[in-house]
C-alpha cells in the first residue's frame, strides 16, 4: 500500500481550486458534495462551474494564480493545463503544508481523489494509485451495480439508534 486510504471532514472547510474548466468542475461538484467552503481562482471560470458554485459559501475570483489565495486552505486543487503553473501550486502549497492535488500528475499529489460509490452515508472509494484509473473506475461501476441505493437508507437508520444500541 503506498498510499494510506482517509476520509477526509471538509463540511465548512476552505478548499482551494485553481483553474475553472472541466476538470475544476468535476473536481468541485465532488468537493461541494463533501459540504467544501469552495474558492475558485482562474481568469476565466466556466459557465457549469459558476451555476455550482453561485451560493454565498462558495467564493469565484476571476484572476490570475496568487500565492496569498491559499491562506486558510484545508486542500488544495491544481486544475490548469499549464504545466508550469501547476508546479508553482504545488511547491507553494508544499512550502505552506498544505496537503495538494494536482490532477493528472500522482507525483505532484499528497493525496489522490478515488473513484467513490456513494450510499451517503456509506463511502467507498477505490483507487490505483494512479497506475489505472479506468480499472478503478471499472470496479467503481460493477461494485455500483452490486450494492443497492437503499444500503444508504439502511445505515442512517441504524445510526438513528446507535447511541441507544451503545447504551444498552
Amino acid at each position: 500500500m503506498n498510499t494510506f486510504p482517509l476520509f477526509f471532514k471538509l463540511e465548512d472547510r476552505k478548499v482551494l481550486i485553481v483553474g475553472g474548466g472541466d476538470v475544476a468542475l468535476r473536481k468541485a461538484d465532488l468537493l461541494s458534495r463533501a459540504g467544501a467552503s469552495i474558492t475558485v481562482v482562474a481568469t476565466d471560470i466556466c459557465d457549469e462551474l459558476q451555476a455550482l458554485l453561485q451560493d454565498d459559501k462558495h467564493q469565484l475570483i476571476y484572476e490570475q494564480y496568487n500565492k496569498k489565495y491559499m491562506a486558510g486552505a484545508r486542500v488544495i486543487i491544481a486544475g490548469t493545463d499549464d504545466e508550469a503553473l501547476n508546479h508553482q501550486i504545488h511547491a507553494d502549497a508544499t512550502e505552506l503544508n498544505i496537503p495538494v492535488n494536482v490532477v493528472d500528475t500522482p507525483p505532484l499529489c499528497d493525496f489522490i481523489f478515488p473513484a467513490i460509490v456513494d450510499r451517503n452515508p456509506i463511502v467507498i472509494g477505490i483507487s490505483s494509485n494512479g497506475k489505472a484509473p479506468v480499472l478503478a473506475r471499472l470496479l467503481r461501476a460493477r461494485l455500483e451495480t452490486l450494492i443497492p441505493q437503499g444500503y444508504g437508507k439502511l445505515a442512517k437508520l441504524a445510526g438513528d439508534f446507535r447511541a441507544e444500541v451503545k447504551t444498552k
